[in-house]
């Protein structure tokens, strides 16, 4: 295989951009649909979350095999592929009639959008000549970032026209153009398929493990954890593959993902890092969600602007933070960036049913700030100390982290919310006896505001405050979480001059 492409430069970098903006979009843009959804469908609210985690955990598994895929078939027909996936399910997801329905095809689509990703970045730096290969970057990453920060208001406003159906059929009319313009601008003529053996047992694994993995994290908690059979199973499923695939991976002559290239600290350190900007990304960006439809019951367009906001801020400091990198360490960015997305987490802790739309905002401004001061140093720290041989692997397994980051995040964010109900509400309904006046002069203020019998109200206020400090759980462990990564940049070294990365 040749890496060589041809065609109209402009022609393809509006493809790509596209393309990455699609894909990536599909990441948050149902974030703002959950509600909706979870109305359509009677869903309890352990369970929406599969939604999102079932297209990012289908990506985490298809990146890692693009590079085979690609070698095997060219980007050209891949793509293609890719694209048409993405389109036809994202058209059954609109269609979707079952909560289950509707996750089987989020992970169809994500096998798509995570093939889409990977290939539309390899087309664009093949096109470009290695001395504008910054320009390229700096293309590729306006369209991976504003995704998956655009997605919420491309959702709130499409919700607000029609329904939670066209935040998947819009992707219908824009995946054919993709696939369309690709035919007509992208050539290959130097492309020979590449003869070589794929690491069936390894991909195997990643497919057993990441999926196992995914389900004790989204059901042990309504399955009771280590009292179903179901969870045992699986985690022990999870667990065997996982291992095995780590040392397959280590030991095999042609491996899927090439963990060696672990051995070089600022390349590990930096990925620990990217992981947790995922986190913070993804994971948050699903609790703020939930907060604001389940709490303050913002409409989805509502919750759109709130994202919308801090996204457009992010989307000019990224630049700014790209020129000074040359001449300022990007260490300091790092810790400026880890402590603002730590910060931002811990303030939203104090949100409460009180809370206006200013504060949220001010919030997810803050979290932008610290985003922007993290995503491209920390991919130049970490790629730059290894050789160009190491790179190409490299790169694509540091993306994969920030996927998994987001992935297991959302999850995670899940779990402490609908596990923190049940305990809050014991908590609080403990205090609720005869012998509490702080209780009868709650039923009586409820007397005299309504006809309606007072006790329904009052379990409906515990059950409210028993969901706002189940967030604030949520708020704070992220916070602390993302505040390790202080920690892990002691332990990167500074880039050397003159290094490109293309990592997104």
């Amino acid at each position: 295989m040749t890496d060589e492409v041809s065609g109209s430069k402009a022609g393809i970098t509006v493809v790509v951009m596209i393309a990455a903006m699609m894909a990536l979009v599909d990441i948050s843009i149902v974030n703002v649909a959950l509600n909706d959804i979870r109305a359509g469908f009677g869903t309890p609210l352990d369970q929406i979350g599969w939604v999102t985690t079932s297209y990012m955990m289908a990506n985490i598994v298809v990146i890692p095999m693009t590079g085979w895929f690609q070698r095997r078939f060219g980007y050209r027909r891949y793509f293609v592929a890719s694209t048409l996936l993405f389109t036809l399910s994202s058209a059954l997801c609109g269609l979707a009639w079952s909560l289950p329905a509707l996750v089987l095809c989020r992970v169809l689509q994500g096998m798509g959008g995570g093939a889409i990703i990977p290939t539309a970045n390899a087309i664009l730096f093949a096109r470009y000549p290695k001395r504008e290969h910054g320009m390229a970057a700096a293309l590729f990453g306006i369209g991976a970032i504003t995704g998956p920060l655009m997605g919420p208001t491309i959702g709130g406003y499409l919700i607000a026209w029609s329904s939670w159906h066209w935040i998947f059929l819009v992707n219908v009319p824009l995946g054919l153009l993709v696939a369309g313009l690709t035919l007509r601008f992208v050539r290959e003529p130097g492309f020979h398929p590449r003869q070589e053996k794929i690491d069936v047992f390894g991909i195997s694994l990643l497919a057993i493990g990441m999926p196992a993995l995914q389900y004790v994290l989204e059901e042990g908690n309504r399955e009771g954890w280590f009292e179903s059979r179901t969870i045992v199973g699986l985690s022990c499923v999870a667990a065997i593959a996982l291992i095995t695939f780590v040392v397959h991976e280590l030991e095999t002559k042609n491996p899927v993902v090439d963990l060696r290239v672990f051995a070089n600290r600022s390349y590990t350190a930096g990925t620990a890092i990217n992981f947790l900007a995922g986190l913070a990304l993804f994971g948050s960006t699903y609790l703020v969600s939930l907060f604001c439809g389940t709490i303050m019951h913002f409409a989805a367009l509502d919750i759109g602007r709130v994202f919308m906001i801090a996204g457009l801020a992010q989307l000019l400091l990224m630049p700014m933070v790209g020129r000074l990198s040359p001449v300022v360490d990007g260490r300091i960015f790092l810790f400026i960036g880890i402590a603002c997305a730590s910060a931002s987490q811990w303030l939203a802790a104090a949100l409460t049913s009180a809370s206006g739309f200013d504060d949220l905002v001010r919030l997810q401004l803050l979290r932008a700030v610290g985003l922007a001061c993290v995503f491209i140093p920390v991919s130049v720290l970490s790629l730059s100390d290894l050789t160009p041989e190491q790179r190409g692997n490299a790169t694509g397994l540091f993306n994969l982290t920030r996927e998994l980051g987001g992935s297991l995040g959302t999850a995670w964010m899940g779990m402490i919310v609908t596990d923190g109900v049940a305990l809050h509400r014991s908590e609080l309904a403990a205090h609720v006896t005869p012998y509490n006046p702080l209780v009868h002069e709650q039923l009586r203020t409820i007397a005299r505001a309504t006809a309606l019998s007072p006790e329904p109200i009052l379990q409906a206020r515990l059950i409210r405050q028993a969901l706002v400090l189940s967030f604030e759980d949520g708020f704070r462990k992220t916070a602390l979480v993302i505040l390790t990564g202080l920690v892990l940049v002691f332990l990167v070294r500074r880039a050397r001059p003159g290094v490109t990365v293309d990592a997104h």
